[in-house]
């Protein structure tokens, strides 16, 4: 048997977690079966079981077209060449920006389409300001792509509920197969390359936070909570890729505010190599996760495989991740406003971060616990071996 993945994101051009699946999730399927991934990029490889092509956008497309729509089309210009010549059993999608691939491949090819959601853009209503007009487009193509797909994973329990809520879509062909680790690679680290290069104080403790600049991880509330953190720690922003150049320029104006009232504020404004962060993970006092929707959330998986005690917000995958009093603190957070997630009352929210965060900056004991319980969950719990099994089982019953 073999599968195709499309994807947008594929190594070395990786920035969310939808990436991160994709590169795990093929390595070990390939232990099981053949595969092919067909990205965006100029990617080319070809190993036992595992070949990789990326493809460049059309560039014609996008002429004339509204500002907003062009790098869209440029994007669909890629879904139309994944399509050809295909000698696959089953197609498996990641993310709105290749779904409309599957959908044709199914009709073109015959075969059945799987599609990850890895977020729901009725639950992403911020992306407007990213895509503007848009954002009509790639909510069209996941509605047509859930109501097509022959099996849905959902990341989480709590990311099956939304599908349900958002789109009608019959509840037996949805299926939740959380994220992975890889648990040789994510482990402590003794490394001191990385906070020596961005001059973090080995000899006292920090809180840590990684991920993208965007509402849906929340860094502008943790930022928020930084007057409120105990002034013994330093605080550790490891923060790129921002979606906007208004959220851009509201992160620069928000820490520059902060800076005026706490000098121990780093900040690093690019996407680490994974070597780095897992150095920075190990040796955090407390992991920060302050997402205001995180269908899964596998950066807590990955905090708790290095052996750092995670304070996070109480929504989505992360209640399936982080076990409250146990691998972690969870945050209380408000239920969806108008639809969205949002925080009924941000300073609270904010407050409440720097409350969590401060317990266990105050108490070894607990922080210790967390350390040791993250790393045992996650050994249990989240291989990408087990996540593999469970995806190349769904493919057999579909085929």
């Amino acid at each position: 048997m073999k599968a195709v993945f499309y994807t947008n994101e594929y190594p070395p051009y990786t920035y969310g977690g939808a990436g991160v699946a994709v590169e795990y999730l093929t390595r070990e399927l390939t232990k099981l079966m053949d595969v092919e991934v067909r990205c965006f990029g100029d990617q080319k490889s070809k190993k036992p079981r595992l070949a990789v092509t990326g493809y460049q956008a059309w560039k014609e497309l996008s002429q004339g077209a509204h500002k907003d729509c062009g790098k869209t089309l440029e994007a669909l210009s890629v879904n139309l060449q994944f399509c050809k010549n295909n000698d696959a059993d089953v197609v498996h999608c990641h993310t709105w920006y290749t779904n409309l691939a599957g959908f044709f491949t199914k009709i073109l090819h015959r075969i059945p389409f799987v599609m990850t959601t890895h977020s729901l853009e009725p639950l992403r209503p911020w992306k407007r300001e990213q895509l503007g007009n848009a954002y009509d487009l790639s909510s069209w193509i996941e509605r047509n792509a859930v109501g097509a797909a022959d099996a849905i994973v959902a990341v989480s329990a709590g990311m099956k509920d939304d599908i349900l809520s958002c789109y009608d879509v019959p509840a037996s062909r949805i299926h939740v197969i959380h994220n992975g680790i890889d648990l040789q690679e994510y482990r402590p680290s003794a490394s001191t390359k990385t906070r020596k290069a961005w001059g973090i104080d080995p000899a006292r403790p920090y809180v840590l936070f990684v991920g993208r600049i965007t509402r849906q991880k929340g860094i502008i509330h943790l930022v928020n909570a930084l007057p409120h953190i105990d002034p013994k720690a330093q605080i550790v922003l490891c923060a790129g890729a921002p979606d906007t150049k208004e959220i851009a320029a509201e992160m620069q104006a928000a820490v520059a505010r902060i800076r005026r009232v706490r000098k121990d504020v780093v900040w690093i404004e690019k996407m680490l190599p994974k070597p780095d962060v897992i150095e920075l993970y190990s040796h955090a006092a407390v992991f920060c996760c302050p997402s205001i929707y995180e269908p899964f959330g596998i950066i807590n998986v990955e905090a708790m495989a290095c052996g750092a005690p995670v304070v996070a917000s109480a929504t989505g995958g992360i209640l399936e991740v982080v076990v409250p009093g146990r691998t972690g603190l969870l945050v209380p957070f408000a239920a969806r406003r108008d639809g969205t997630y949002e925080p009924k009352d941000p300073r609270k929210f904010s407050k409440d971060l720097a409350d969590s965060v401060n317990r266990v900056l105050r108490s070894p004991a607990l922080a210790e616990r967390f350390s040791a319980e993250g790393r045992r969950r996650v050994e249990a719990q989240f291989s990408w071996a087990g996540v593999a099994r469970r995806t190349f089982q769904l493919y057999r019953r579909l085929v």
